[in-house]
């Protein structure tokens, strides 16, 4: 009697066990974009970027790229211009990024930019500028307080070059109008924000060597003069127009 013919296909130990590949499930999805391209694309954006491009503006324009990926590949990119000792750097400030000039090289490119035209504040201007940083937001009667120097011109001034700005008025008698520093003074002074001011002995240093490091020192330290607080019948006449954003030239 003849026996009756089997199926000998082996089978595998993964299909035995259950364990093999199952065709239902979908594969794993392939990056949006390889490591490379995405570190080229951001360099791109940074550099082309007309202000410091935020972690928002990138995350929308690079949709569907992890947001860790696109900053290991900003700190790559960091790296890379501190290693090779480049003109540029990648820098965070004013809360984005920005591919700027190494600061060793600014005599150099203010040749090429515009030799004739002085671009440095006058000592005034800085030292005015410096109180605002550290006390803002300050009057234009404490500045001249705290310095014991005129400053409305120089106020004019800081204002024309958008290194600063009023940020409302104070509810004392005269409601003097109240200044404060601006994005345009962060990038500046290459500073993330405003937690990033160094000691006044260290941005004084920053500033130039003619400031006048004690003076400022003891301007920033000593207390705002006393003034007096508007009365509620004061308060209560205070018209609708009198809005102190009307009066802020910048955003």
């Amino acid at each position: 009697m003849e026996e009756n013919e089997t199926d000998e296909t082996p089978v595998t130990v993964a299909q035995a066990d259950g364990a093999g590949p199952d065709p239902s499930e979908p594969e794993p999805a392939a990056p949006v974009l390889p490591p490379a391209e995405i570190r080229a694309v951001v360099e791109a954006l940074i550099f082309a970027s007309p202000q410091p491009i935020t972690p928002r503006e990138i995350g929308q324009v690079i949709q569907g790229v992890p947001k860790d990926d696109w900053m290991a590949a900003i700190g790559e990119i960091q790296a890379d211009y501190l290693r090779d000792g480049r003109g540029l750097q990648l820098v965070e400030v004013a809360g984005g990024w920005q591919i700027t000039t190494r600061p060793e090289f600014n005599d150099w490119i203010r040749e090429l930019l515009d030799p004739k035209t002085p671009t440095r504040l006058s000592i005034q201007a800085l030292e005015t500028l410096a109180v605002i940083a550290y006390k803002q937001p300050v009057t234009m009667p404490e500045v001249i307080e705290l310095r014991g120097v005129k400053s409305g011109g120089v106020v004019k001034t800081l204002l024309e070059k958008r290194l600063i700005r009023i940020t409302g008025r104070k509810e004392v008698v005269g409601r003097p109008m109240l200044y404060g520093t601006t994005k345009e003074f962060l990038l500046h002074f290459g500073l993330k924000d405003l937690a990033e001011l160094p000691k006044i002995e260290e941005f004084a240093e920053v500033l130039g060597e003619e400031v006048d490091i004690v003076g400022l020192k003891r301007a920033i330290e000593a207390p705002r003069p006393v003034e007096i607080p508007l009365s509620e019948e004061d308060t209560g006449q205070r018209s609708l127009l009198d809005d102190p954003a009307s009066e802020d030239p910048q955003t």
